[in-house]
């Protein structure tokens, strides 16, 4: 049975496309850094509302929150106290309903994240395990065991957090729990029914209160081989996400289980009941093949495309890897997802610019200077690939700030740092701090409009020269380019099919959307002829009519 569910106060939606989110551009919100309302340093969702003009006229279709929930941000919001309200610094319930109903009045989806793999130790649950002690109903809703040794002085298995060092922490009584990621983020235990039954009453929740879909943190870790004894993996570095092609597909202790799979059947139900129904996407670090089977109807419907994201610059690697994602995806019944930056990687105006072979991290920890990027150039490149993406069949993922070009902020001093990574790794690792840098929205200000007050991370004085008002209504700027790419895309969108031409130029990556348009990205360090046909718009001014190096445009055919 099909039940129609709105909220007072907010349109039905109902009559709107159901696959909407097939081949829709989305606009991801680091909330604590988007805007910032009542100057405490800290983004909040009035903030975000006060903005929401800004993404109507950039011409995405949905935006996408990540955590805002309460929090003690051991790891920026994805250490999750209370999953059904709002952090008290980022607002309120009521502050929430509002930016959805100012969302959906200009036209705009609202998608949330979900963190289902583990809550912060302040969830009432954890402290309720923490003070049952071994062996209580309390603590089976997350993973604790004993230690091993003489005196279980050891931790139960060779388990590496994703952070650095063990996954597993010993509490007072002597028992240990799992934490695949800071200490502050125990993970659940899904074979417990009450966990399960909990996330079924969240999804309910949010989609009562008008949300249109869900992303999904870490959706391939929720499943786990929790059978006694448990499996050592041999070595630290095997434990990583890395690893899973050393084991058979589905059979890893922790990552991308088969058993996964029921949990987000059984979610796919629950948002089937709304109409229209809710999305989802899945954040799902596995390879491509596996990927595909948490895009399936019946399951969450998509999943990241990390593959694209981490590809070079190179025509015939994006090629393979496009052509191989568009398969997979339709394999699945799914459509394809693109992403080049998010709040956890190097933005791709930096990262791009990069030399085949370097250690992000290693270029981070010199400050950005080893080797040195040259901003200008690294624009160019970040706005072909964009305009690349933005072509592409399937739904493009785009990350506050790139619509103005942002770079990462590299060297900010170690005394500022907020990532847990930083910690963790015993000062190894710098961590993602860099692309979490507050917007800037003005030229002035104590935070370049961000707030009336400063901001929580701070801001490097050339962010002056980005900001939405160095750049609104300037022909030319990556804002502009941002906006009428999108104008464009949504008149262009046709079928969810491309065909590669077979005459392209080495290092040039050509195909047709339908029988209406083509994109011609040139990947080279060389001018090259166009096709035929009517520009419509270039990432970059053409020369003497040719498409010069890292540049891409589209034609009408």
């Amino acid at each position: 049975m099909t039940v129609r569910t709105t909220t007072p106060g907010l349109p039905d939606l109902s009559s709107q496309d159901p696959h909407w989110w097939r081949q829709a551009v989305i606009y991801q919100i680091y909330p604590r850094s988007f805007a910032d309302a009542d100057g405490d340093g800290l983004g909040d969702l009035r903030g975000i509302t006060q903005r929401l003009t800004h993404l109507a006229a950039l011409g995405v279709d949905a935006l996408w929150l990540s955590p805002f929930y309460p929090s003690e941000l051991a790891d920026g919001g994805y250490d999750v106290e209370d999953y059904r309200d709002v952090d008290p610094r980022l607002g309120t319930l009521d502050d929430f309903g509002a930016l959805v109903a100012e969302a959906h009045r200009l036209g705009l989806k609202v998608i949330v994240d979900l963190v289902p793999n583990h809550t912060s130790h302040r969830h009432v649950w954890f402290q309720e395990a923490l003070n049952a002690g071994p062996g209580s109903a309390a603590r089976d809703r997350y993973v604790f065991r004993d230690g091993r040794g003489p005196s279980g002085e050891l931790p139960p298995t060779d388990w590496q957090s994703v952070f650095g060092g063990s996954a597993w922490q010993r509490v007072p009584d002597g028992q240990w729990y799992l934490h695949l990621f800071t200490p502050e983020q125990p993970d659940l235990n899904w074979e417990n029914e009450q966990v399960r039954a909990d996330f079924r009453t969240t999804l309910k929740f949010w989609s009562d209160r008008g949300v249109d879909g869900f992303r999904v943190d870490v959706a391939h870790a929720l499943a786990k081989d929790l059978s006694e004894p448990l499996r050592d993996l041999g070595s630290p570095e095997r434990s990583r996400e890395a690893a899973l092609t050393e084991f058979e597909p589905g059979t890893h202790p922790f990552y991308d289980r088969d058993e996964v799979h029921e949990i987000y059947r059984d979610w796919r139900k629950i948002m089937d009941a709304y109409t229209p129904p809710r999305m989802a996407v899945a954040e799902a670090w596995v390879p491509g093949a596996r990927r595909a089977l948490y895009a399936r109807p019946d399951e969450l419907g998509q999943a990241f495309n990390f593959e694209y994201l981490q590809a070079r610059w190179d025509a015939g690697e994006l090629r393979r890897v496009i052509t191989g994602s568009l398969a997979e995806a339709s394999a699945a019944g799914a459509s394809a997802t693109w992403v080049l930056s998010n709040h956890d990687v190097v933005r791709h105006t930096s990262r791009l610019m990069l030399p085949p072979g370097t250690d992000d991290n290693a270029w981070l920890l010199s400050g950005g200077h080893a080797p040195a990027v040259d901003e200008a150039a690294g624009l160019r490149r970040a706005r072909a690939a964009t305009l690349l993406m933005l072509a592409l069949p399937g739904s493009a993922y785009v990350y506050q700030g790139e619509e103005l070009g942002l770079p990462e902020v590299a060297d900010l001093p170690t005394e500022v740092l907020q990532d847990p990574i930083w910690e963790q790794t015993g000062h190894v690792r710098k961590g993602r701090d860099g692309c979490r840098v507050p917007l800037p929205w003005t030229t002035t200000g104590p935070s370049y409009g961000f707030g009336p007050g400063g901001s929580w991370l701070p801001q490097p004085p050339a962010f002056a020269e980005y900001a939405v008002e160095a750049q609104d209504g300037v022909p030319g700027s990556t804002l502009e380019l941002y906006r009428t790419a999108l104008r464009l895309r949504r008149k262009l969108l046709d079928g969810e099919t491309l065909t590669w031409a077979q005459d392209a130029p080495p290092g040039v990556l050509q195909f047709d959307r339908s029988d209406r348009w083509r994109c011609v990205a040139n990947l080279t360090g060389a001018a090259v002829s166009l096709p035929a046909g009517e520009v419509l718009v270039t990432s970059a001014p053409l020369e003497d009519g040719r498409l010069g190096p890292d540049t891409t445009a589209w034609l009408a055919r």
